[in-house]
């Protein structure tokens, strides 16, 4: 019995701490990209970023990644094409602002050769190859509140790209588009594969990444 309560006891710290719940993408193959058409809408890197959230057994990590540029296409109010370009350079932890040390210990281990290697790849690419009105889930699963599209695009990091599909809410008013995306993404499908091994423990690091998209675009 005793050993059983210590095996349970592991068990629930190994598993203490999971990505937020939010909707999986779908990662498939690279698609081919088309060329947006009608009139671009270019994204404000003051306001719009990207958010993560990475986890482990003893807690978790969040922080963002500004954009550096990009453009999203748009024809007769629908989105036919675009591009977002992420600065890796700029991930910043937010967590850990009381401690500096730790802060820039982990924004360096971030940005090294083990995760994002944000000297070789200092930018990341999401090329949109399609965006579809959202259409609800027959399962029951998880999905965005307010969802009202499905994007689909090329993911591109280090090198690696594949195709991700997830729900967003999407709204055009104002001669602006205002995105927003929450969702769990596998990060080895990329070849991030760095503490992964769920053998380790607790020093492993959860391979699923929590990302909200948050992108206000203008003409």
């Amino acid at each position: 019995m005793k050993q059983l309560l210590i095996t349970l006891s592991l068990f629930v710290f190994v598993a203490c701490e999971q990505a937020p719940k939010a909707d999986k993408a779908n990662i498939t193959a690279a698609k081919t990209v088309q060329a947006g058409t009608g009139q671009a809408y270019i994204p404000d890197t003051a306001t719009s970023r990207v958010e993560w959230i990475g986890t482990k057994p003893t807690g978790k990590h969040h922080g963002f990644i500004k954009l550096a540029g990009g453009a999203i296409y748009l024809k007769d109010s629908l989105i036919t094409g675009g591009e977002l370009i992420m600065n890796m350079k700029s991930m910043q932890d937010l967590d850990l602002v009381a401690d500096t040390a730790m802060k820039n210990k982990l924004e360096a281990e971030l940005k090294g050769s083990q995760f994002f290697d944000v000297q070789n790849f200092p930018t990341a690419t999401f090329e949109i190859t399609e965006v579809a009105p959202y259409q609800p889930a027959k399962d029951g699963a998880v999905t965005l509140l307010h969802a009202t599209h499905i994007i689909k695009g090329n993911l591109t990091l280090k090198g690696v790209t594949k195709n991700i599909s997830f729900p967003a809410s999407i709204t055009i008013e104002n001669q602006e588009i205002i995105t927003t995306a929450n969702f769990n993404i596998d990060r080895t499908q990329w070849g991030i594969t760095y503490r992964a091994d769920k053998s380790l423990q607790d020093k492993l690091i959860n391979s699923q990444v929590n990302i909200t998209f948050h992108v206000k675009a203008s003409r």
